[in-house]
C-alpha cells in the first residue's frame, strides 16, 4: 500500500471514530522548494501528522492552519515565500514558493469522495481527491490524481533480484519476483510485500498479465534462462524490459530472437546492459543502478498529478462530491 493510500485509511478512521481532519495537499511550487505537487500530509484532531510537505517552518505553519479550519466549511489556499517568510528556518533557506491547499474534512460530509479514492487505490485503479479551495472571494477546485503504482516482476531471485526487490519496494512499486528454485524464493529472504511465485521463470512470465503499468527486470542465473524469459515478455506491452548481463551476452540473445521473427522495434525497446551507467561493482551498487532506470522510464512522460483550477460557481463544491470523470 502507497503513502496516499495509507493517508486516505487512515483520514477513513478518523472519521469513522468522529475525529475531524485537515488534508494538506502540495499545489504548486516555484524555485527550490522542499516538496512537489502531490505532496500530502493529513493533520489529526489530535494534533498528530500523518505525511509530510517537506518538514520545517512552512510545514509547522501550514499545520497551524489546518488545525484552525477543522469546524469549517471551506478549504484554504496557502502561498508561501520560502525566501520572505521562513528566511529563517534551516530547510527554507534554498528559496522558492510553494502552494498548498489545506482541506477540512468532516464525518457525514466529505467521506463519498475520499472512500471512493481509497477503494480505488487499493484496488490498484487510477483514483482522484477533489481538492476545493476558497482564494480571494473565488472558489477553486484542483484535483489530485493518485498514480497506480507499477508493476515489477523481477524474474530471477538471486543476489541482484534479492537486493533489488528490497530497494524496489521502498520506491512504492507491487513487486513479484519468479524463480524455479524455491530455496531461492523462500519468504525469509525478501522483504514484506514481496509476492514470490515458485515455477519455470518463462512459462510464469507468460501467464502474468503485463501491460503499460509492468515493469520487467530479468536477472536470472543464465544466458540459456535469460534468453527464455526475454522471449516470453518482449512481445508484450510492458512499459519496461530490461535483461542483466554484458553486451556480448545481450547481443547474442537479441541477435538469437530477431533471428526467431521478433521485430527490431521490439527489439529495440530492451534496456540491456540494464541499469544507468555508475560503474557499478557490487551487488547493492548493481540494483541501485537498475532502480535508477526504473524511475527514470516511471517517471518520464508521466501524467500530471496536479491539474486546474477551474474556478466553481458561486455556492458550488461546498463539500466534496464524487470526483469528476
Amino acid at each position: 500500500m502507497n503513502q496516499m493510500t495509507r493517508l486516505l485509511e487512515v483520514l477513513l478512521d478518523d472519521l469513522e471514530a468522529g475525529f475531524p481532519a485537515a488534508l494538506c495537499v502540495v499545489l504548486g511550487r516555484r524555485g527550490s522548494a522542499p516538496q512537489v505537487p502531490g505532496a500530502a500530509m493529513l493533520v489529526r484532531a489530535d494534533g498528530t501528522m500523518f505525511g509530510t510537505i517537506g518538514g520545517g517552518a512552512a510545514e509547522a505553519e501550514v499545520t497551524r492552519r489546518a488545525r484552525d479550519l477543522f469546524n469549517n466549511s471551506d478549504g484554504l489556499l496557502l502561498d508561501l515565500d520560502l525566501n520572505q517568510e521562513f528566511g529563517t528556518d534551516d530547510a527554507a533557506i534554498c528559496g522558492g514558493r510553494m502552494t498548498v491547499g489545506i482541506v477540512p474534512v468532516r464525518r457525514g460530509v466529505d467521506v463519498f469522495a475520499y472512500r471512493s479514492a481509497y477503494e480505488n487505490a487499493r484496488d490498484r485503479r487510477p483514483a482522484r481527491i477533489p481538492i476545493r479551495v476558497s482564494h480571494a472571494g473565488r472558489r477553486l477546485e484542483y484535483t489530485l490524481n493518485i498514480e497506480v503504482p507499477p508493476t515489477l516482476l523481477i524474474a530471477g531471485a538471486g543476489h541482484v533480484g534479492q537486493a533489488l526487490a528490497r530497494l524496489a519496494v521502498d520506491l512504492d512499486f507491487r513487486v513479484v519476483v519468479i524463480d524455479d528454485r524455491r530455496d531461492m524464493a523462500a519468504r525469509e529472504r525478501f522483504p514484506e510485500g514481496v509476492e514470490l511465485i515458485v515455477g519455470d521463470i518463462a512459462g510464469t512470465l507468460r501467464e502474468q498479465p503485463i501491460d503499460a503499468g509492468s515493469y520487467v527486470v530479468i536477472v536470472t542465473r543464465g544466458h540459456e534462462h535469460d534468453h527464455a524469459a526475454l522471449d516470453a515478455v518482449v512481445r508484450r506491452p510492458a512499459g519496461y524490459v530490461g535483461v542483466i548481463g554484458s553486451r556480448k551476452k545481450s547481443a547474442a540473445i537479441l541477435a538469437a530472437l530477431e533471428r526467431a521473427g521478433v521485430s527490431r522495434e521490439l527489439i529495440e525497446r530492451v534496456h540491456t546492459p540494464i541499469g544507468v551507467p555508475i560503474a557499478a561493482l557490487t551487488v547493492n551498487e548493481i540494483a541501485i543502478s537498475i532502480a535508477a532506470e526504473l524511475i527514470e522510464v516511471r517517471r518520464r512522460g508521466k501524467a500530471k498529478v496536479i491539474e486546474g483550477p477551474v474556478e466553481l460557481p458561486t455556492g458550488e463544491g461546498e463539500a466534496p462530491a464524487e470526483p469528476r470523470p
